[in-house]
């Protein structure tokens, strides 16, 4: 083994590269880019971009709908930056009102917008993927270069081979037990705490114990998403933190569960993101519509996760809590046996009602 980063460690590097604003240098398929998220771009390193090649704007199909902008790649679009739009301080301001839609109803026709139709999309589909796995805006300027290996060591840039590592984008990371201990809790003063890591350098998730469950039966179980607003804040605009409170109180109740709190805030977007589309909310906009505007899917957790750690606990079947048929299709495509669906409907307010409703509506909620 070599003292060097492995694919996966690449990876995580590229996020955090993405996310202060230094570029990256993608290669696949004989071909190559120096990758910069816009959200972060600053005009200096616009200038200097410039400088090596004419860069492309790459948008989701999502937030090219919202633009009016064809996504001739069917998922995303590429964009033409247009030449006459002033120095890169005018440049950047350009492109970040296209990548962000606080003021899309401020500011409404940012365009027309040239979307280019020729040749591949590859390295600006993975581009994208990096700037959403870094909470980022998924709007990405994509520069072609010709030597992508030489370009990254001459700039002591990350440097991400596709070809070897681009599984790595979309696989799930392998989760390992760190650590854990007891923890006497409300629900329950029969609790346990588990950390688990995973090997790419992602967020760590838990998993709370209550009593011990038989691991030869069908365990109550919940699949828990990190939601700040409303398990620590007690926000009134969702029912995340009732849920959580009442699955613990259920399993403390029934003396035995398993409470998955799944690092993967604001439907996987990020804490950062999810205030945008609270924002945008606040103009109109239902969840789904929000998530769509800024170049999101409605939903972009992945369940998969709760399954591999309910795998690792020993647990073959489950007793699911959740309104989600999602999460119960995904834990049998996981190997998890759900023997049974436990509602969970709690939470309802004035404030959230349109949401509880937008969650039935578009994404097959069970309230």
């Amino acid at each position: 083994m070599t003292l060097g980063p492995t694919l996966t460690e690449t990876l995580n590097r590229a996020r955090g590269d993405l996310r202060m604003g230094v570029p990256v240098v993608l290669a696949g398929g004989g071909r190559a880019a120096l990758v910069v998220a816009v959200e972060v771009l600053e005009p200096a390193r616009l200038t200097a971009l410039h400088g090596i090649g004419v860069p492309e704007l790459a948008l989701t199909a999502r937030r090219a709908e919202t633009l009016k902008a064809r996504p001739y790649d069917g998922d995303l679009a590429r964009i033409m930056v247009p030449a006459d739009l002033g120095g890169a301080e005018q440049q950047v301001e350009w492109l970040r009102a296209v990548a962000d839609p606080a003021d899309d109803l401020r500011v409404p026709m940012k365009g027309p917008l040239r979307s280019l139709r020729d040749g591949p999309a590859d390295l600006h589909r993975a581009a994208l993927a990096l700037a959403k796995s870094a909470h980022l805006l998924p709007a990405v300027l994509v520069v072609p270069v010709p030597d992508g290996l030489a370009l990254a060591a001459r700039l002591g840039l990350t440097f991400v081979p596709l070809d070897a590592a681009g599984d790595a984008l979309t696989a799930l990371s392998p989760l390992h037990e760190v650590t854990s201990a007891r923890l006497p809790m409300v629900a329950s003063q029969a609790g346990r705490v588990h950390i688990f890591r995973p090997e790419d350098g992602g967020a760590e998730h838990y998993a709370i114990e209550i009593g011990t469950p038989d691991r030869d039966k069908p365990v109550l179980a919940r699949l828990h998403s990190a939601c700040f607003t409303g398990d620590v804040l007690g926000s009134l605009k969702c029912d995340c933190g009732p849920q959580l409170r009442a699955a613990l109180a259920q399993m403390g109740a029934e003396g035995a569960g398993v409470l998955l709190y799944l690092n993967q805030e604001g439907r996987g977007i990020g804490l950062a993101n999810k205030m945008r589309a609270y924002s945008l909310q606040d103009q109109g906009f239902d969840t789904v519509e929000a998530n769509h505007r800024l170049g999101f899917e409605d939903d972009e957790r992945d369940f998969r996760i709760g399954a591999d750690i309910l795998r690792r606990m020993g647990f073959s079947a489950v007793r699911l809590m959740t309104n989600n048929p999602k999460k119960l299709a995904m834990m049998q495509a996981c190997g998890l046996h759900v023997t049974e669906r436990v509602p969970l409907r709690v939470g309802q307010t004035a404030q959230n009602a349109a949401y509880l409703a937008t969650k039935a509506a578009k994404s097959g909620h069970l309230l």
